[in-house]
């Protein structure tokens, strides 16, 4: 969202702070448009935004193949055998593409849902995006990657500081549902406002402060029926899932 479209503070929609159903009951973008405007006034700065392109980018790697289709059918006899151990197999160099000119945008406030079939690339894009990517000897990268029209190369070294990427796991513990499991690791990430954070919304007013802790304060209570509001899963929060470990 950029900020010039951002809502003031005073026309913000007012929202339940009881609840992440009444946080939630205007929708996803009413509550976000309504916690950064409080926010914004009690740091006495729009809250920051990114905006992440990419344009043409390839990444390819070169492979080392062996090709043993000559001898495969041999009969292990000892002549075979020696042969084997001091010539040994062919080796080539295959060129295989990872991703091959992918171009596009992940813009603030926004949702983005990234689909593929197996093998696409989808986690290797993500992954160059986020600076997790092996980057061997092997490996060849084209095109160009931004991050508020600022090239990659030159935030390699920050970028965790505003990027996170999360593995594909999909394994959860089974006597857990989808809402405690949620709950578990919003705890294990803090549960709450850190002191650090209270003291960032000061300043504004008295009362943009109070009204930014409240709204801050309420998001991180409530932050795991946030979610399963915002994905839908209020139909499934009670159900338990994960595999277990004998299986």
């Amino acid at each position: 969202m950029d900020p010039s479209t951002q809502p003031s503070p005073t026309t913000a929609k007012k929202l339940g702070l009881e609840s992440g159903q009444a946080l939630m009951a205007e929708g996803p973008q009413v509550l976000h448009q309504y916690v950064a405007s409080k926010i914004g006034a009690a740091m006495g700065r729009a809250m920051p935004q990114m905006d992440v392109r990419f344009n043409n980018l390839s990444v390819t790697a070169d492979i080392v193949v062996v090709d043993d289709s000559g001898v495969k059918h041999e009969l292990p006899t000892i002549p075979n055998t020696m042969k084997k151990a001091f010539v040994g197999p062919k080796k080539r160099i295959v060129r295989k593409e990872i991703l091959k000119n992918v171009s596009g945008m992940f813009a603030p406030g926004k949702i983005t849902l990234l689909l593929g079939q197996p093998g696409s690339g989808k986690s290797s894009l993500l992954k160059m995006l986020s600076g997790r990517f092996p980057m061997e000897k092997n490996i060849t990268v084209e095109g160009d990657i931004t991050f508020n029209n600022v090239q990659r190369e030159q935030v390699i070294k920050r970028l965790p500081q505003f990027v996170a990427y999360v593995n594909q796991r999909d394994k959860h513990f089974p006597m857990l549902t989808v809402k405690e499991t949620l709950e578990f690791a919003h705890k294990f990430c803090g549960g709450e406002l850190s002191k650090r954070g209270e003291e960032m919304l000061s300043k504004g007013s008295p009362q943009e402060n109070l009204e930014a802790l409240e709204a801050a304060k309420a998001v991180f209570a409530h932050y795991p029926d946030i979610i399963i509001q915002q994905l839908g899963l209020q139909n499934c929060q009670n159900t338990i899932v994960g595999v277990s470990a004998s299986a």
